[in-house]
C-alpha cells in the first residue's frame, strides 16, 4: 500500500485510522484487528524513516493495538456472564464511530464558517433624518390656534390701556394648566377665547401655552366645525 507521509495532515490517531480504513475500503464495523494493526504500525515506520516527529498518542495508539492483536491470539478463557469485560475490537469501533461522527459535524461546522466569511455586515446607519415627524391629530393644527390666538391679540389691543382685571396673582404652565382642567371637568367644553378671562400679557401667554401643552400631551381636543368658527376646548373624549 502506498502512503504519503504527512502526520500533519491528521488530528490524532483515530484520525489516522479512519484514514487507513478508508483507503482500504471497508467498513468501520468490518475492520481486522490484525490488518489495521499491520498498516497503522506500517506508517508510523515510515514517519521514524523520514526522522518525523511522532506524538506520543501515535505511540500509545500503536501500543493498544498490539496488545489488541496479541489478545486475539490467545486462547480466550470461559469466564462467569458477570466477568465478561467489553471486547477491545469492539471499543475501538465504538470509538471510531464517536471520532466519526464529531469529525463530520466539524466539517459541516468548517462550511458554515467559510460561508459565513463570504457575508459582509455593516454598522446600522441613522435612518431618524429620514423619518417623517409624526404630528397628532388633534383636529385643528397650531397654525389656527396661532391665527385665533393673533385675532384675540389684535381685538384686545394690549399696547393701550383697557379695562382690566387687576391681579398679583404669579402664573406658571403648570397651575394654568390645572386651572384649565378644573374649567373643562366642570363645562367639559369652553371656548378657547373664553379662557382668557384676565387680560394681562403674561396671563395671556401662559394660558395660551398651558393649551398647547395639554394639546401636546393629548390631555384635550380641539376642534372647529368650519372655517373661521370659534375654535372649542374640550375634555379628551367628550363628544
Amino acid at each position: 500500500m502506498k502512503y504519503e507521509i504527512n502526520i500533519n495532515e491528521f488530528q490524532g490517531p483515530l484520525d489516522l485510522l479512519l484514514h487507513l480504513i478508508k483507503q482500504s475500503n471497508i467498513s468501520i464495523y468490518d475492520i481486522s484487528i490484525d490488518e489495521i494493526t499491520k498498516q497503522y504500525l506500517s506508517y508510523i515506520s515510515k514517519m521514524e524513516e523520514l526522522n518525523l516527529d511522532i506524538a506520543s498518542e501515535y505511540l500509545v495508539m500503536a501500543a493498544e493495538l498490539i496488545e489488541m492483536k496479541s489478545s486475539s491470539l490467545l486462547p480466550k478463557k470461559v469466564e462467569d456472564e458477570d466477568e465478561l469485560e467489553e471486547d477491545p475490537k469492539e471499543r475501538l469501533i465504538n470509538r471510531l464511530l464517536e471520532y466519526e461522527k464529531y469529525k463530520n459535524m466539524t466539517s459541516t461546522f468548517k462550511e458554515l464558517e467559510d460561508f459565513r466569511k463570504e457575508v459582509y455586515t455593516k454598522e446600522p446607519d441613522n435612518l431618524l433624518e429620514f423619518k417623517e415627524n409624526e404630528e397628532i391629530d388633534y383636529g385643528v393644527n397650531l397654525n389656527d390656534l396661532i391665527e385665533a390666538f393673533s385675532k384675540f391679540m389684535e381685538q384686545k389691543e394690549l399696547e393701550k390701556p383697557l379695562n382690566t382685571k387687576i391681579t398679583n396673582k404669579e402664573y406658571s404652565v403648570n397651575i394654568r394648566s390645572k386651572e384649565i382642567r378644573n374649567i373643562l371637568k366642570k363645562r367639559k367644553k369652553v371656548n378657547f377665547i373664553d379662557l382668557f378671562d384676565v387680560i394681562t400679557k403674561e396671563y395671556i401667554v401662559i394660558t395660551f401655552l398651558s393649551i398647547l401643552a395639554m394639546s401636546r400631551n393629548q390631555e384635550i381636543e380641539i376642534e372647529q366645525e368650519n372655517n373661521f368658527n370659534d375654535i372649542i376646548i374640550k375634555e379628551k373624549g367628550v363628544v
